[in-house]
């Protein structure tokens, strides 16, 4: 079965899908400004492909039957937004607004993480030169 023309127009769908479709087109390359920002794009890419076909026997005697058959495939790619990184912080530059409230909250993740930890090291900070103080 393996000899079935099938097969080859499924190899053929995929070969072009992956030569359109590589892990740059998803993570771009990389854009640096004069500051030293580094700015990547990043993007969405969906794809689907189908294929299908049938024998048809024309005669009753033929000793091979008819192949008829085709395929498709199809490829979207969306901009979904930037990574930004300047001094070693590194922030996401959605393209699009926030669907929502949740949308909003996830996007805002590392920008809150990145203040409880400046909250905790200055609170580490201020309780060491205490200590100091204390010692004198």
């Amino acid at each position: 079965m393996n000899d079935h023309p099938i097969n080859g127009l499924m190899d053929t769908t995929l070969d072009k899908i992956k030569s359109m479709v590589d892990v740059n087109t998803i993570i771009g390359d990389p854009i640096t400004s004069p500051d030293g920002t580094v700015i990547i794009p990043v993007s969405k890419v969906s794809y689907g492909f189908a294929s299908g076909g049938t024998d048809i026997s024309t005669k009753k005697d033929s000793p091979r039957p008819n192949f008829g058959g085709g395929s498709g495939a199809g490829v979207s790619i969306n901009p979904v937004g930037f990574l930004s990184v300047y001094r070693g912080e590194v922030k996401f530059i959605p393209v699009e607004k926030y669907d929502g409230p949740a949308d909003r909250i996830v996007g805002l993740v590392p920008e809150m993480f990145d203040k409880v930890k400046d909250l905790f090291n200055k609170d580490k900070k201020a309780s060491s030169e205490v200590g100091d103080d204390e010692i004198i």
